[in-house]
C-alpha cells in the first residue's frame, strides 16, 4: 500500500478509536443508574456503589492484560473481544435489574463489561501511538477525549430513557391511601438497548484496527532526538526494571487519585457552596432539594465536558513543550487550587465551578499525555504491554481516591492530602529523566 493510502488509513483508525472510546467512557455515568436501582430494589448506597468499584478495579487489570494481547495477537482481535464482552456485560446488567439480583449486576457490569472495557480502552491507544509517531500527544488525546466525553453524553441520554421505561402500578392500601409500587426501574431496558448499541459500534470500530507496516513512518517525518525508535524499544521486562517506569506509574497514580477523589465528592461539595447563594438561601423542603440537585448536577456536567476537552488540550500541548513539562504544570497548578479550596480562598459556587473544570481537565490530561510519555521513554514496539500494565495505577487510584475523600476521619483534610499527593507528583516530574535506549 502506498504511503498516501496509509496516511488516509491511519485517520480512519483514529475516527474508529474515538467512536470506541465514546462508547467505553459511558461507564463514568454510573451514578445515573445507581439511584433508580436503589429505589426499585431497596439496595443500599454502599452495596450498589460496589458495582462501580469492582468495575474500576477489573478495568485497570484488564487493560494491563489487554495490552499484552495487543502486542501478541494484534489490535483487531483484542478490540473485537472487548466489544463483545462490553456489549454482553451491559446486557447482563439489564437482566440483573429485571431479576433484582445484585450479584448478577456485579458479574455483568462489574466484571464482564469491565473486562471488555479494559481490552477496548488500551487497544486504540497502543495502535494510534504506532500510526502517529509525529502526533502522539494529539491523537491519543483525541481518543481518550472520547472516553472522557462518553459519560457526559450518557448522563444526558440515559435519565430520560430510564424515566420513559419506568413501570409503576398503584396498589390498593387497606388502611386508606393507595401506594405506588415500581414494577420496573427502567434501567434494565436502557441497559438492553445500550448493550446492543455497544456490541455493534465497538466491535464494528474494531474491524478497522491494524498495526502499520514494520518500519513505516509518515512522509517527511523524522523522529525527534532523544525519543526511542521502534528498533530501540524496550520490552516490558526491560522497561519495568527501570526506575523511570515506576516513576511514570506513580505520576499517573497520584494524578488519578486526586482526580477520582474529587469526582467522588464533586456533587456534595458543589451543593454545599450552592446552598450559600442568595437565590437558594430561603428555600426549604422539596424546593431546596431540587435546587441543590441542580447546583451539584451543573458542576458535574460542565466539568465532565472539560474532563474530555482537557485530554485533547494537554496532549496537544505536550507535543509542543514536552510530556514532562505538561505533567509538572498540571501537578503544580492542581496543588495550588486544592489548597485554595481547602483554605476557603475559593469558597463561592461559581468560582468553584471554574476550579472544578480546570481540575477535571488536568485529570483527563494525565490519561491523554501518559501514553505518549511512555512511548517516548520506552519506544512504540511493545507499548501495548508497557503502557497496559501502567494502567494498574488507574485501578489502584480508583480505590484509594474515593476512599480517601469518603472516609469520615479524613474527609475534612482530604483536599489537603490531595494537594500533598500532587506536590509529590510535581517532584517526580521535575527529577524524571528518560532511560537510556538499546542501540538501534
Amino acid at each position: 500500500m502506498s504511503n498516501e493510502n496509509l496516511e488516509g488509513k491511519r485517520w480512519w483508525i483514529a475516527i474508529a478509536a474515538i467512536v470506541m472510546q465514546l462508547c467505553l467512557g459511558t461507564v463514568y455515568a454510573w451514578s445515573v443508574f445507581k439511584k433508580p436501582l436503589m429505589a426499585t430494589h431497596g439496595w443500599g448506597e454502599t452495596e450498589t456503589q460496589v458495582t462501580f468499584m469492582i468495575l474500576m478495579g477489573v478495568l485497570g487489570c484488564a487493560a494491563a492484560f489487554g495490552g499484552t494481547l495487543v502486542d501478541k495477537k494484534g489490535p483487531k482481535f483484542v478490540a473485537t473481544i472487548g466489544g463483545i464482552l462490553f456489549g454482553i456485560g451491559t446486557l447482563v446488567a439489564g437482566l440483573a435489574d429485571q431479576l433484582g439480583n445484585i450479584w448478577l449486576l456485579y458479574l455483568g457490569y462489574g466484571v464482564i463489561a469491565a473486562l471488555g472495557n479494559g481490552f477496548g480502552y488500551v487497544t486504540p491507544i497502543a495502535t494510534l501511538i504506532r500510526w502517529f509517531p509525529d502526533k502522539r500527544g494529539l491523537v491519543t488525546g483525541l481518543a481518550v477525549m472520547g472516553f472522557g466525553l462518553g459519560a457526559f453524553f450518557m448522563g444526558q441520554i440515559a435519565p430520560p430513557m430510564i424515566a420513559s421505561f419506568k413501570v409503576v402500578e398503584t396498589v390498593a392500601n387497606p388502611e386508606g391511601a393507595a401506594t405506588i409500587k415500581t414494577i420496573s426501574s427502567g434501567v434494565g431496558m436502557t441497559f438492553y438497548i445500550w448493550g446492543a448499541i455497544f456490541f455493534v459500534l465497538v466491535t464494528g470500530a474494531a474491524q478497522l484496527f491494524k498495526n502499520p507496516p514494520q518500519g513505516w513512518l509518515p512522509a517527511g517525518f523524522t523522529p525527534a532526538a532523544g525519543a526511542a525508535s521502534a528498533s530501540q524499544s524496550l520490552q516490558f521486562g526491560e522497561a519495568v526494571k527501570k526506575p523511570q517506569w515506576w516513576m511514570l506509574w506513580a505520576m499517573l497514580f497520584l494524578n488519578v487519585t486526586a482526580g477520582l477523589g474529587l469526582i467522588s465528592q464533586l456533587s456534595p461539595l458543589s451543593q454545599e457552596m450552592y446552598k450559600a447563594l442568595d437565590a437558594v438561601k430561603n428555600l426549604t423542603g422539596e424546593e431546596l432539594t431540587k435546587a441543590l440537585a441542580y447546583g451539584g448536577g451543573l458542576v458535574v456536567a460542565v466539568s465532565a465536558i472539560f474532563n474530555g476537552l482537557g485530554r485533547l488540550f494537554w496532549a496537544k500541548i505536550s507535543d509542543n513543550i514536552g510530556r514532562k513539562a505538561v505533567f509538572a504544570t498540571m501537578f503544580a497548578t492542581q496543588a495550588v487550587l486544592y489548597l485554595l479550596v481547602y483554605y476557603k480562598v475559593i469558597d463561592g459556587y461559581w468560582v468553584f465551578l471554574v476550579a472544578a473544570c480546570y481540575l477535571l481537565a488536568c485529570y483527563g490530561g494525565g490519561f491523554a499525555t501518559m501514553p505518549a510519555f511512555a512511548a517516548d521513554s520506552f519506544g512504540p514496539t511493545y507499548i501495548g504491554k508497557v503502557y497496559g500494565f501502567m494502567l494498574t495505577a488507574w485501578a489502584c487510584a480508583g480505590i484509594v481516591g474515593p476512599l480517601l475523600f469518603a472516609h469520615q476521619d479524613l474527609k475534612a483534610i482530604a483536599l489537603l492530602l490531595a494537594a500533598g499527593l500532587l506536590i509529590l507528583g510535581l517532584l517526580l516530574a521535575i527529577v524524571y529523566k528518560k532511560p537510556e535506549f538499546k542501540n538501534a
